[in-house]
């Protein structure tokens, strides 16, 4: 079951909970709240990205990810509000090294979503440990396939750095023409211990893809953080 079932739907009320919270009485506004949460993510992802990737040039830094970049967006709905909060490896850039950046960032979502008679906030919380985030794990793995690194080198380095962040357990899977091959395979790695069966067991879980001159891979990150 456990290799069945989205390890996060699987846990939601125990461990786990959902990142957008609101409640829609009638189909058609459930759809619409859909969209335009889909909306806010994915303008906020490439937007940190873009931001990231010009400082990074400026500033002549090699382009190989030490953490940064959004790990999740949690969204907060309710009549006459809306609650947005992003959780990033690397909050500074958007405070310290840019300043204006936030307010930028606001002006533009609220253009990009329908704010009429509907107040708008942006809050920016630091992940402590940004390696033992599945999202960002699998962010670096990404850039180090495309950067034409040997997966099994890119997995080895990603479960040392999750090692690192305090974790009780990592699992990387890659699937795709892995290093150009002819025929698409399936590999994966795992140390420590990753219970998926458990619901108590803490998991948390990315599935992440990337382009490649070769094509698409598909990047899995499981990580066990606890076992309260």
């Amino acid at each position: 079951m456990g290799q069945k079932i989205h390890p996060l739907g699987f846990r939601l009320g125990t461990t786990q909970s959902h990142y957008s919270i609101w409640f829609a009485q009638q189909p058609r506004i459930y759809s619409e709240n859909v969209k335009e949460d889909q909306i806010i993510r994915d303008y906020i992802k490439n937007y940190i990205q873009k931001t990231i990737t010009a400082l990074d040039r400026e500033e002549g830094i090699p382009q190989v990810l030490d953490g940064e970049g959004v790990g999740r967006i949690k969204i907060k709905k309710r009549i006459d509000r809306i609650h947005v909060i992003i959780y990033i490896g690397r909050p500074k850039v958007l405070i310290e090294d840019r300043p204006g950046t936030i307010e930028e960032l606001y002006t533009n979502v609220q253009k990009k979503i329908n704010c009429v008679n509907r107040q708008f906030k942006i809050r920016i919380r630091t992940i402590p440990n940004a390696f033992g985030d599945p999202n960002l794990l699998a962010e670096f793995i990404a850039k180090q396939l495309k950067n034409r690194i040997s997966f099994r080198k890119a997995m080895k380095k990603a479960i040392e750095l999750a090692e690192l962040a305090d974790t009780k357990g990592v699992q990387i899977q890659i699937a795709g023409r892995i290093d150009g091959k002819e025929i698409a395979r399936v590999e994966w790695s795992r140390e420590g211990r990753v219970p998926l069966q458990t619901i108590r067991a803490k998991i948390d879980y990315c599935s992440y893809p990337v382009r490649t001159i070769y094509g698409v891979l598909g990047i899995k990150v499981w990580i066990f953080l606890n076992n309260d």
